[in-house]
C-alpha cells in the first residue's frame, strides 16, 4: 500500500482556495483504496510567524474539525497535529545538515516573504521551513504529495535532499512524487487576482472562508472584481481576464466541468447572472461540510479521539523511519 501525505498550516481561516485546491482533491484521492492517507495540521510551520497562544489553539482545533468534516477521518486515514509527533522536528534537524545553504537561498517563497520585511525581523525558521517540509514527507515514506503550484519548488528540494541522503547511505527514503490537479490547483484572490487566495489576506473581501455564512459568501462573490467586457470567457493568455478566469475556474472545479462548459452555460448572460450562480454553487458545496462542522462542535470527545489515535499511529510510522536514519548515520 502506498502513502499519500499533505498538510495545511494552522494560521488564519481556511478558505475556498484551501478547499478547492487541497481538501476537495484529498477527498477524491482517498477513494483509491490502494493508498494510505496521512493529513496533518502543520502547526510547527505556523510559528515562523508569532502567534497569540489562545487564538492559535482555537485555530488549530478549527482546522482539525474542518478536516474531519470534509471527510478525511476514518478508514486508512490519519488526521493529526504535526506537533504531536516529535519525530517531525527530530528528522528536520538531521535533514538541515544535508541541505545546502545555496539551495535554501534560492527558494522563491523565502525571497518573496523577506522582500516584504526588514532582514532583522526574519527568523531562521522561515529560512529552513522547506527542510522541515521535507522531513514531513520523508518521515512517512510518502509516495504521493498533493501540493499547490507554489509548493512545487519545495517538493523538488525534498527530492534533492532524499537523493543526497540515499546516495550516501543507501535506500533510506522513498522518492516522493507531486500531485498538482489540472483544475483548481491555484485559486486566486477575489479582489487581487494576481495573488493567491490567502487566509492571511487583510482584505476579508479577497477570500471566502470555508466557515463563512451563506449571506457573507454571496456578498463577497458579488463584490469580486471582473473586467468591463461582461463576457464569461476564459482566456489564460490575457492578463486582463485574470479575474474572470479565476471565477470560472472556481465554478468549473465545484461542478467538475471544463471551462468551456462554463462558457457555454453562461453564453450571453453576463457577469451578474454568472456571479449569482457561482455564489449559489459555493454555498451549496460548503453546506454539508459546515453542517458536519457544527455537529463536531457538540462532540469534542470524538474529535479528540480522532487526532489522539491518529497521532499514536503516526508516531509508530515515523519512528520506523527515524530509527533507520539514526542507524545509518551512526547514532
Amino acid at each position: 500500500m502506498k502513502t499519500i501525505l499533505s498538510g495545511i498550516q494552522s494560521s488564519g481561516q481556511l478558505t475556498l482556495g484551501n478547499y478547492l485546491g487541497a481538501l476537495k482533491n484529498w477527498v477524491d484521492l482517498q477513494a483509491n483504496k490502494d493508498y494510505k492517507n496521512i493529513f496533518f495540521i502543520a502547526d510547527l510551520h505556523s510559528i515562523t510567524v508569532r502567534q497569540d497562544p489562545q487564538t492559535f489553539r482555537q485555530r488549530r482545533m478549527e482546522i482539525l474539525k474542518i478536516f474531519i468534516a470534509a471527510g478525511l477521518a476514518g478508514g486508512n486515514n490519519l488526521v493529526f497535529f504535526q506537533s504531536d509527533v516529535p519525530q517531525h522536528a527530530q528528522l528536520g534537524w538531521i535533514l538541515d545538515c544535508y541541505c545546502n545553504l545555496g539551495e535554501l537561498s534560492r527558494m522563491t517563497q523565502f525571497k518573496d516573504k523577506t522582500a516584504k520585511q526588514d532582514n532583522a525581523g526574519v527568523n531562521a525558521g522561515l529560512f529552513t521551513y522547506p527542510v522541515l517540509m521535507a522531513a514531513d514527507i520523508l518521515l512517512y515514506q510518502a509516495d504521493l504529495v498533493p501540493v499547490g503550484a507554489d509548493q512545487k519548488q519545495h517538493l523538488e528540494l525534498c527530492r534533492n535532499i532524499a537523493n543526497r541522503f540515499n546516495g550516501i547511505y543507501g535506500d533510506v527514503f522513498t522518492m516522493p512524487d507531486g500531485y498538482i490537479p489540472k483544475v483548481g490547483a491555484r485559486i486566486m484572490s477575489l479582489q487581487s487576482p494576481e495573488n493567491k487566495m490567502s487566509k492571511s489576506d487583510p482584505n476579508t473581501n479577497g477570500y471566502v472562508a470555508i466557515l463563512d455564512e451563506p449571506d457573507v459568501i454571496v456578498k463577497k462573490v458579488k463584490r469580486a472584481i471582473t473586467d468591463s467586457l461582461n463576457e464569461v470567457k476564459f482566456d489564460d493568455n490575457n492578463p486582463e481576464k485574470a479575474a474572470i478566469n479565476n471565477l470560472i475556474t472556481m465554478y468549473a472545479t465545484i461542478n467538475n466541468i471544463s471551462t468551456s462548459d462554463v462558457e457555454n452555460e453562461f453564453d450571453g448572460k453576463g457577469y451578474g447572472a454568472f456571479k449569482s450562480a457561482l455564489a449559489e454553487a459555493i454555498v451549496e458545496e460548503l453546506r454539508p461540510l459546515q453542517q458536519r462542522y457544527k455537529e463536531l462542535d457538540s462532540n469534542p470527545d470524538y474529535v479528540q479521539k480522532v487526532y489522539t489515535e491518529s497521532s499514536i499511529k503516526a508516531q509508530v510510522l515515523a519512528q520506523k523511519t527515524l530509527d533507520k536514519v539514526y542507524e545509518v548515520i551512526g547514532f
